[in-house]
């Protein structure tokens, strides 16, 4: 699957590795979360980077304590329909301030793609060649929102307040 990260497509440096198979020392890897959660420590041994997959129907408090030690969060869209990764990113950006890489993965599809930049998704699994080819043109295609969110852009009220504050000051 084409991986889109920081707006160009890219090679996928982690492996999944399926619960029963022995974790690697080194090297980039994905666990699920039934594993990460079974056996902490062995992921906090490892010397390579871990992230996990963490499915839409699990609580994000409960990946919390262990956020230091992942360079990935992957998180599930099993549906279009279904939105709860879009919560779930926002929590673990605003709230719990992970800024390690989340990754949008399952049902990414085109038209969702600026709400999952928005949401604080940073790379995306893709099914398709010519869909990461879109979300890479995407990453640039706006510069102003109006919402705040997770994603540490400046929003249009907040450059227009600056602009406004850098005039008065005679800057």
């Amino acid at each position: 699957m084409p991986l889109v990260r920081g707006g160009k497509i890219t090679d996928d440096a982690f492996t999944h590795v399926a619960d029963d198979a022995p974790l690697p020392d080194d090297g980039a890897i994905l666990i699920s979360a039934a594993r990460l959660l079974g056996d902490p420590e062995a992921v906090s041994r490892r010397l390579g980077k871990t992230g996990v997959v963490w499915p839409n129907n699990r609580d994000v408090d409960d990946l919390v304590p262990h956020l230091d030690r992942l360079a990935v969060v992957a998180l599930v869209f099993p549906t279009f329909r279904d939105g709860r990764a879009y919560s779930q990113a926002r929590l673990l950006r605003e709230r719990f301030l992970y800024r390690g890489e989340l990754r949008a993965t399952g049902q990414v599809l085109r038209d969702q793609f600026v709400f999952m930049l928005r949401a604080g998704f940073d790379a995306f699994e893709v099914k398709k060649q010519a869909d990461a080819e879109v979300f890479a043109q995407t990453t640039k295609r706006y510069s102003v929102f109006y919402q705040p969110t997770g994603d540490g852009r400046v929003t249009a009220l907040n450059r227009r307040m600056q602009l406004r504050h850098s005039e008065s000051a005679g800057l």
